[in-house]
């Protein structure tokens, strides 16, 4: 069963800058970057919906990522995450990781791509099984965004 979203997805955004440890001895970021910068606005995300909770029970089942352009250290970056899809016991999100302008080099968007979480029972000794999503998570992500304005575009 897949529930409904509202008219605007629920979406979180996240901004930073590459840091050296991001990248490579060349200073162009590494791929795995990405899924730190679209963690981090998954988190301000559901910490803005108040799911303080969600992280450990929500494994990451599937990623996908298609990687379009360098980020350089010292470059800011702004990524966005949207929920797109909220099925019985897994989530899908889309996200956006955008460079800013930078040293001469136009805005352009990094990387994009899709990944999808599953609810755990969090028996992690035994083997985690995949449980429905808690109804009152359900309707948090489903309702109104509490207090919140749409999040700043990239």
């Amino acid at each position: 069963m897949t529930t409904p979203l509202p008219s605007r997805n629920p979406s979180g955004v996240h901004r930073t800058r590459v840091e050296w440890i991001d990248t490579d001895a060349g200073g162009i970021y590494h791929n795995s970057a990405v899924i730190r910068f679209v963690e981090a606005a998954e988190a301000t995300l559901m910490d803005e919906v108040g799911l303080h909770h969600y992280f450990p029970v929500a494994p990451r089942v599937h990623y996908e990522v298609d990687f379009e352009a360098p980020l350089f250290f010292g470059q800011g970056v702004c990524t966005v995450v949207e929920l797109t899809r909220i099925g019985t016991a897994s989530m899908t999100f889309t996200f956006e990781v955008w460079g800013e302008e930078f040293r001469g080099l136009p805005r352009r968007r990094a990387a994009h791509g899709r990944y999808v979480t599953a609810h755990s029972d969090r028996n992690h000794r035994t083997g985690a099984r995949s449980t429905p999503w808690p109804e009152e998570w359900i309707a948090v992500l489903r309702g109104p965004l509490r207090s919140r304005e749409a999040p700043p575009p990239c």
